[in-house]
């Protein structure tokens, strides 16, 4: 019969088990840690924050695929917020946590993880929908993409939740992991299998849409009626292959750390590895923006608009002189004010309207 008294037992206890050793006291490397961390969490968080406004912003990007390209930005923007979450309960903070602290930390990562999987399967799925048809964009209806949305984040909470739910080495200990000393190996090696499982799927899938791409493109006039649609297509399929390749470059090696840890490699030193794993996983949430940026030129732009936007209305807050404008009929200058409520997307909105 398991002996279920480790309920007690503090998150320490649980590290000595598993030969992960934690220490009470900081050391130079662990401040440097966290302030690099800090940094990086809150430059992926407002860098994807621009992202949601653009898009929510910018009418030409109401589409099915910059809506699941926005729920991409939002998970992360979560893993920002579950990296800050670990930051300040990870190194010497990590003896004063309660098993229920440990578990929703490590629920916080897991459900940003997940999440993006998913959406990426999401965008796979929508891409081969629409490149098979030439189509620029889905016809999937605005409800059902934010039935899909809805889904994808309830699936992110649902695996969030297992290792809490039950799924864990508390009751017995000969199970537990070196990694996540919580966790049993049989679990790491399920999420590990499973996420990597999804890469091979989506990455083949993309290849399929590549080479179906490269074959329908041979024998085409240069100049073609649909010819500007059809490089829409492509490079927004370019994009989101690049989204896809960079998020599977920077979360092979932890769950390759993990898969290791599961299969109890003793020789494989996988606690050497893991902090860098981690950080390259952390900076995949800060690549997406870039991408964007470099990109998609619709996007590109609205972001340059909003910061403008953001940088004038705080320098009229620091006290700036107003800006004047002369009307055509030498009328009399206007105030800031009326300068302020001019919209700001005016030409946009009148092409695209």
């Amino acid at each position: 019969m398991l002996n279920c008294e480790n309920y007690d037992k503090p998150v320490s206890f649980f590290y000595n088990q598993s030969g992960k050793n934690i220490t009470s006291d900081w050391s130079r490397r662990d401040y440097v840690v966290v302030a690099l961390g800090l940094t990086v969490c809150l430059i992926v968080i407002l860098s994807n924050l621009l992202v949601i406004a653009a898009i929510i912003k910018n009418r030409r990007l109401h589409f099915p695929i910059y809506y699941l390209l926005g729920n991409m930005a939002a998970a992360d923007l979560f893993a920002g917020v579950s990296y800050l979450n670990l930051l300040f309960h990870t190194g010497p903070y990590t003896i004063g946590l309660t098993q229920h602290q440990w578990f929703v930390r490590g629920a916080l990562v897991d459900m940003s993880l997940t999440a993006s999987v998913a959406n990426l399967l999401a965008v796979a799925v929508e891409r081969h929908q629409t490149i098979f048809t030439m189509q620029l964009h889905s016809t999937m209806t605005k409800r059902r993409v934010v039935l899909l949305i809805l889904g994808i984040w309830a699936v992110a909470v649902f695996m969030g939740l297992v290792p809490t739910m039950g799924w864990n080495c508390v009751c017995d200990l000969t199970t537990c992991s070196t990694t996540v000393p919580l966790y049993q190996r049989s679990f790491l090696v399920f999420w590990a299998v499973l996420n990597l499982l999804m890469f091979f799927f989506m990455v083949a899938m993309y290849a399929r849409i590549f080479v179906y791409v490269r074959r329908r493109c041979r024998g085409r006039p240069s100049l073609d009626a649909d010819q500007l649609n059809y490089e829409t297509v492509i490079s927004l399929m370019k994009t989101v292959a690049i989204v896809l390749g960079a998020f599977v470059f920077c979360w092979t090696p932890g769950l390759v750390i993990l898969l290791l840890d599961g299969l109890d490699c003793k020789s494989c030193q996988v606690l050497q590895y893991e902090k860098y794993c981690l950080a390259l996983a952390e900076c995949n949430s800060l690549v997406n923006p870039i991408i964007y940026s470099y990109r998609d030129e619709d996007m590109r732009k609205t972001f340059k608009q909003i910061l403008c936007f953001l940088c004038r209305k705080t320098c009229d807050q620091q006290g700036e002189p107003s800006t004047i404008e002369l009307s055509r009929n030498g009328d009399h200058t206007k105030s800031k004010r009326s300068s302020i409520r001019r919209p700001l997307f005016s030409s946009s909105s009148a092409t695209h309207g």
